[in-house]
């Protein structure tokens, strides 16, 4: 076919991954073979999954490489069974890291900064940096092999996005679902503004815990006299000034009769109360702490509790600013208000030091304890976070949760691990409002505006709003009418009367309606209702709170559906060692290099074959090696049977086949379908891959091309047309199951090896045909979710030709394949040479048996270095005996091996593996090694010790065998 004209008519000598992976995305895009709703799919079943939208500033990571291999490995398997697959690709606009960005080639180039260009022309220059330079990782998508429908694309800032985005936050409000309130919020003092959660990175910091003395009211201060006051502990002194009460435990006797007294609070003399509180941990410092509601979030729930005021000493950037807050100073008592002046504007850190010195100073300082704590910082700005109390706008996300709850507990929605359904009810059900607000630039601007008496406004439109205004204020009498007829017509009238927030909504309240606004919800309902709700989301863990959940509140919200029935959470792809890679580590795995080195096809084999569900990837260079020559190897295999002019005849019919190899091999490949595709179906994709592995490799490599190569190189007959056909049609399937895994050289080498009509990508899959199995279907679903008491899931069970099988072939030849490969593992562990052939004696053979071993003398003689093969009653001296499929086959060793110099070997093998047994437990049983090595470190010596107990097991074996030989 035309897009596959510049393919060699023949199988090049040498795979070179580089030299196929641009031609076969061409022969794609030329095709529009990943576009959803194809002319012949319109009547076929959809297939939907919305990728989890990159940053419109990231670049290819091991992460993203793995959660749209196992996307692709599912739309690529589900379009070769006929479904109409939607793959829906994006990118998020990332509000703060573009916006950084920008920024930062502002200052770069030395041009105006932000806040000198002003609102209208910043954001004309960060679309300009879109249109130049983001996007990046989309064309990085396609090296890797991603079959998106790309003429798709959207963007959570493009126009029908952001129409989507307004209408939700209109409708949220109107339904209160939406309001604005005082609450404390992660603050990035850098950066100016709130972040989330997933935004603030926790660092291990190594501090100091400080014991302060809060007096006592009416009793004099005595720092030897601890009835005169009570010790609290805090990492952080400097927030003392904003302190509204010291807690303790209702439990704890320590403190009953303080409670409801007051303390003075010391060096600015406020009165503060003690309060009782379960959030005091009697067991921890003194059991008193203090609350600092503007300060804390633990802090700021006690005060909700107890109607403490919120005293936010802090201004944007960090710095006390407590001299302009008249309600703070009319409390102070008179003359200490010094140290509030003296603080003003400064650094929150430096003003630390000054406290605790003035703290020692006057006798309020008890102790300094070195403390080690997790710190929260912001992961782009790198400052401390501070917890922040303003006005931000909020979604009622407990109401919310209520229905996403119910829908994953009703098994609407099933999570693949299912024990992640606990993380997600605990995080549901503790669910707090949603911070939505951004103090940034770029983003969908919040679609509010305020009246000069600070009355809020929400509407889809600026004109809308101001009609609103206008009419409220003109009832209110605050302006005439005509005076709102003057605004309603000149913008310029009305622009210090009404004006819109600054603010933009959280990146992740755009991509929480992904799933629908990007099929074109509102404006158009056709595809919301043809790919609505999508099959499965394919997503990390660390995400569950931040996406996951926020799009089954929205999906049903708005949708009255679940986005997705199935999320299947993939694991974390660690380096080789088990640790968490990271630049500082210096292990970071950078996917695009693997690219060029290995090809795609090996990293996306590689990171399929080790996605086991609920476990993290260890990934070593060494395995994406090791799976190129897996590659290679199907190259090879192909090579050869197109030198031995393997080719499938027109309407070939695999089940015909006379030859015992042909049907064993046509058994083996149909069951290996059957393997890959269940495994599929319940989202074992290393099960999957595994499966299709060792048939490449080990059965059709190893065992069918070496066994058929006599009759191939033979005389022409009936039996070499039959094999050369076999050996076509079978690789012909090989290319077909391998395709979802390994995409660019099946394709490449389906498009050389015949003449085709069309692109493998879009071939039927080998099991076509299906009929339901209950108990089947029963089992599939057990295997996904581990819950018997789920909704089964499709599978597909082989029909008619599609389950053909031949039990009679497979007992033969299967046993000539283990009969093989158990002498030459017999002969590896005995140190036997390839140039010593040793005899192989048949102990109480049948007549069918004895046959086997006629018909593949010649084979079993040149595969396993035999001498003579013969038939006994019983076995001889001196021989070591071998039990295959119920059958006794014996090797007589005596006078091949020398048994005492044999014996001597394997003792010492055998002390050297106990010896490193005894090492590893010296460092597993010392509870110090575990307490303070990394866990990549423990886990690396709990692999040596498992792999030195398998040798010392192998080596017990062989000694046992030996016993036999004397």
């Amino acid at each position: 076919m035309a897009p596959l004209s510049d393919c060699p008519v023949m199988i090049e000598k040498t795979y070179q991954p580089a030299d196929i992976e641009a031609r076969m995305a061409a022969a794609w895009e030329a095709e529009g073979a990943f576009k959803a709703g194809r002319p012949e799919r319109r009547d076929a079943e959809p297939f939907t999954i919305m990728i989890p939208p990159p940053n419109v500033t990231g670049s290819l990571h091991i992460g993203h490489a793995l959660n749209n291999t196992l996307q692709d490995v599912l739309c690529r398997f589900e379009r070769m069974r006929g479904r109409d697959v939607l793959w829906q690709p994006g990118m998020d606009h990332a509000g703060i890291a573009t916006q950084m960005v920008v920024e930062r080639q502002l200052m770069e180039r030395k041009e105006p900064g932000r806040r000198e260009m002003g609102r209208e022309k910043f954001l004309e220059r960060v679309w300009q940096w879109k249109a130049e330079s983001g996007g990046l990782i989309i064309n990085q998508l396609k090296r890797l092999g991603a079959s998106c429908d790309w003429d798709r694309e959207r963007f959570t800032m493009d126009e029908g996005l952001s129409r989507a985005v307004v209408k939700v936050f209109v409708e949220l409000h109107a339904q209160g679902l939406i309001y604005k309130d005082k609450r404390l919020v992660n603050w990035d003092p850098k950066l100016l503004t709130a972040i989330s959660d997933l935004e603030v990175q926790q660092i291990e910091v190594k501090g100091s815990l400080w014991h302060l003395r809060y007096p006592l009211q009416g009793v004099t201060f005595d720092p030897a006299n601890p009835a005169t006051y009570i010790v609290v502990a805090t990492t952080r002194p400097e927030t003392m000034l904003g302190d509204s009460a010291v807690a303790v435990n209702p439990e704890d006797d320590r403190y009953r009769h303080l409670v409801g007294k007051k303390v003075v609070l010391p060096l600015v003399g406020r009165l503060i109360p003690i309060v009782a509180d379960d959030y005091s941990d009697m067991e921890k410092g003194s059991g008193a702490v203090k609350i600092t509601p503007a300060h804390d979030f633990n802090d700021f729930e006690v005060g909700r509790r107890h109607n403490l005021p919120q005293i936010n000493i802090l201004d944007i950037e960090g710095k006390v600013a407590l001299a302009d807050n008249e309600d703070y100073l009319r409390d102070l008592p008179v003359g200490t208000d010094d140290l509030v002046n003296e603080l003003h504007g400064m650094d929150r850190f430096a003003a630390r030091k000054v406290i605790v010195q003035r703290m020692e100073d006057f006798g309020f300082l008890e102790k300094i304890e070195p403390h080690t704590s997790m710190v929260p910082h912001g992961d782009r700005s790198g400052v401390v976070i501070e917890p922040y109390l303003t006005d931000q706008w909020y979604v009622d996300a407990q109401t919310l949760a209520r229905p996403a709850i119910a829908a994953v507990r009703s098994g609407a929605t099933t999570f693949v691990p299912k024990n992640w359904e606990k993380t997600y009810f605990e995080w549901m059900e503790n669910i707090q409002p949603w911070c939505i607000s951004r103090q940034l630039w770029w983003g969908h601007q919040i679609p509010a505006w305020y009246g000069p008496d600070g009355k809020v406004f929400v509407a889809e439109t600026e004109e809308e709003a101001v009609g609103k205004a206008l009419g409220y204020y003109v009832e209110k009498d605050m302006i005439t009418p005509e005076q709102g007829a003057e605004m309603a017509r000149d913008p310029a009238a009305r622009a210090d009367f009404i004006t819109r927030d600054e603010d933009v909504l959280d990146t992740w309240f755009s991509s929480a309606l992904w799933p629908f606004t990007t099929l074109g919800w509102p404006d158009d309902a056709t595809d919301v209702a043809r790919y609505y709700p999508t099959n499965v989301l394919v997503t990390g863990f660390d995400i569950i709170f931040f996406w996951v959940a926020r799009m089954m509140m929205m999906g049903l919200h708005f949708m009255k559906d679940v986005p997705f029935p199935t999320i299947y959470i993939h694991a974390l792809v660690r380096d080789e060692k088990g640790a968490k890679m990271s630049k500082s580590k210096g292990n970071v795995i950078d996917p695009l290099n693997l690219i060029d080195t290995y090809g795609a096809d090996a990293l996306r084999f590689t990171l399929a074959a080790m996605a086991a569900q609920g476990r993290d990837i260890k990934l070593a260079t060494s395995r994406v090696e090791g799976y190129r020559n897996f590659a290679t190897k199907l190259w090879n295999a192909c090579r050869f049977a197109e030198m031995n002019g393997c080719a499938l005849p027109a309407k070939f019919d695999h089940t015909h086949a006379k030859e015992t190899l042909n049907r064993w091999i046509a058994h083996e490949t149909v069951a290996a379908t059957r393997e890959v595709t269940e495994a599929l179906e319940a989202y074992r994709f290393n099960d999957a891959a595994g499966a299709i592995y060792r048939f490449v490799w080990n059965v059709y490599c190893d065992w069918y091309l070496e066994l058929a190569k006599p009759v191939m190189m033979g005389a022409d007959s009936p039996a070499k047309a039959e094999t050369q056909a076999m050996v076509a049609w079978a690789r012909d399937e090989i290319l077909k199951l391998l395709h979802p895994f390994m995409p660019f050289i099946t394709e490449e080498l389906w498009a050389v090896t015949a003449a085709r009509p069309g692109l493998l990508t879009l071939e039927d899959w080998p099991l076509a045909k299906t009929v339901m199995s209950a108990e089947r279907l029963q089992m599939m679903a057990m295997a996904a979710s581990g819950d018997p008491l789920i909704a089964p899931l499709p599978l597909l069970v082989p029909t008619d030709a599609e389950g053909f099988s031949d039990p009679a072939a497979e007992a033969e030849i299967g046993w000539v394949v283990e009969l093989i490969t158990a002498i030459r593992s017999l002969r590896a562990e005995m140190n036997i040479t390839p140039a010593t052939l040793t005899p192989l004696v048949l102990i109480g053979a049948s007549d069918d048996i004895k046959a086997r071993a006629q018909r593949w003398s010649d084979v079993m003689k040149r595969l396993a270095r035999l001498g003579d093969i013969s038939f006994a009653d019983r076995a001889p001296d001196g021989a070591v005996q071998l039990l295959v499929r119920g059958e006794v086959a014996a090797l007589p060793l005596k006078g091949v091996i020398d048994v005492a110099a044999e014996r001597a070997r394997l003792t010492k093998e055998i002390a050297k593996a106990d010896g490193d047994i005894k090492r590893v437990d010296a460092k597993l049983t010392n509870e110090k090694f575990v307490a303070n090595a990394p866990d990549e470190i423990v886990e690396e010596e709990k692999t040596k010790r498992a792999d030195a107990v398998a040798r010392r097991a192998k080596l017990d074996e062989a000694m046992e065998r030996l016993k036999g030989a004397e």
